[in-house]
């Protein structure tokens, strides 16, 4: 048991705590900010095979190298596992991907340019490693017993839980890869209206993005594999969360729904300790098996949010997690669409507009549907997610225009919506475009995808 004493952190004492935890995220508009994440696959030149953490291939060598930019490292148990600068951190996922987790920006230009200046950091290391890095929703080659496993201590105690909720929970943590914004609330209210706004239509999020229509080398069947594998990972902690849509939905009802989550662990004096299963609840009470008689601190709360995986999730901000990972534009496309829905009020009017007729049952069903028919999924009241795109996307278009924030070059953030009117003008989302590839200048090789969706 650990001391909360000598500047521990002090224990929660009551419910009104945690509530007040998220409610603590409220910001005026203007500072309102844009926080983007981007996970890549890394494999090495000469047998496409991804990355061990030791070796000169090695995953340590790549953050060692980055380490020539500024960033500074940080460890667990002697092992160098995530760098941060500047507000933006590098971190590791349990294969190995690579992802970078933006500094909350205050608009897309300065997040692209990010994104950029990291890709190009990137770049610069890898090519002396002979590495390469690219952007899919999942691993198009390997078998989930060929990637190896980070020395990451949480890792290891969900690797061993998942396989007792669901099939595909080590596929979502080993093979999968994905592109996610965080975006700010001003109120309570303006968090439920973005909450359900994102819930709604994370499906057309997830169509317009789908890129993952491969495994082990041959179709899948899905066009956004990634997508399907959160149907059957833990039920416990996904999924579209219909209680958002209820009347007291608010700040209070998070809190409940998170602390019937089951945790995965407790982190005290550089350890993961087991907690898998148990109940947060207990851990309020000091009744929690891997700490009897410990209450918990807020450091242990905001840890046990990271471990809730719905389709929109909320910490002091609000994750927008549909879309898979993908080409360089994609890095950009992926937050403009949500800002321009969500940062601009007659905009998130509209979005709303748009979906507030769903019932509760449609969205389920259109989750359940567009992993495998992408933009073709039906909707009840006639049509497809593509009839429901090309509104969304002019509704961002609009709400970007109305943010107003010039570039170097440009009057607003608009221009970072192109691939997404190419998507939606060609009615085919990008991995129908590489399944066309596959079946033809591909010879039905995946191989060559290591070198066009390459970074």
């Amino acid at each position: 048991m650990s001391d909360n004493s000598a500047g521990a952190p002090p224990p929660v004492e009551d419910f009104s705590q945690l509530v007040a935890y998220i409610a603590d995220g409220e910001k005026p508009r203007d500072r309102w900010r844009i926080g983007t994440e981007h996970e890549k696959f890394a494999y090495r030149h000469g047998d496409l095979g991804r990355l061990d953490y030791e070796g000169p291939q090695g995953i340590r060598a790549m953050l060692e190298g980055l380490q020539r930019f500024g960033w500074q490292p940080v460890y667990e148990a002697g092992n160098v596992i995530a760098l941060a600068m500047d507000g933006a951190t590098i971190t590791l996922e349990p294969g190995g991907q690579f992802e970078l987790s933006g500094a909350p920006l205050d608009n897309l230009h300065q997040t692209c340019a990010e994104v950029h200046t990291h890709l190009a950091q990137v770049k610069v290391v890898a090519e002396e490693m002979d590495v390469g890095f690219m952007g899919l929703g999942f691993d198009p080659k390997w078998r989930r017993d060929e990637i190896p496993i980070m020395p990451k201590g949480r890792y290891k105690l969900m690797l061993a839980y998942m396989p007792t909720r669901g099939n595909l929970g080590p596929d979502m943590m080993l093979r999968s890869c994905t592109v996610q914004v965080n975006l700010d609330f001003g109120s309570e209210a303006d968090m439920v209206q973005k909450f359900r706004v994102g819930l709604a239509l994370q499906p057309l999020t997830t169509a317009l993005f789908a890129n993952s229509p491969f495994t082990e080398g041959k179709p899948n069947d899905f066009l956004s594999f990634r997508s399907q594998i959160w149907t059957d990972t833990d039920p416990d902690r996904t999924g579209m969360l219909p209680f958002v849509f209820d009347g007291d939905m608010g700040y209070e009802a998070y809190a409940e729904y998170a602390l019937d989550v089951p945790m995965y662990f407790v982190y005290r004096d550089g350890e993961y300790l087991d907690a898998t299963g148990q109940s947060f609840r207990d851990f309020m009470a000091g009744k929690l098996p891997a700490l009897p008689g410990e209450k918990p601190n807020m450091k242990d709360w905001e840890d046990h949010l990271t471990t809730l995986f719905p389709e929109v999730r909320m910490k002091k901000f609000l994750e927008m997690r549909g879309a898979d990972g993908g080409p360089w534009a994609s890095l950009c496309a992926m937050p403009a669409l949500w800002v321009g829905l969500l940062y601009n009020q007659g905009a998130q009017e509209a979005a709303w507009d748009l979906v507030k007729n769903f019932t509760v049952e449609e969205m389920a069903r259109i989750r359940a549907e567009v992993p495998r028919l992408g933009l073709a999924t039906p909707l009840d009241q006639g049509g497809t997610l593509l009839d429901i795109a090309k509104p969304a996307l002019e509704i961002a278009m609009d709400g970007l225009r109305g943010r107003a924030r010039p570039g170097a070059v440009t009057a607003d953030e608009t221009e970072y919506l192109g691939s997404l009117h190419e998507t939606v003008a060609a009615g085919r989302t990008p991995a129908e475009v590489l399944l066309e590839r596959y079946n033809d200048a591909w010879g039905k090789s995946v191989d060559p995808i290591y070198t066009e969706l390459a970074y």
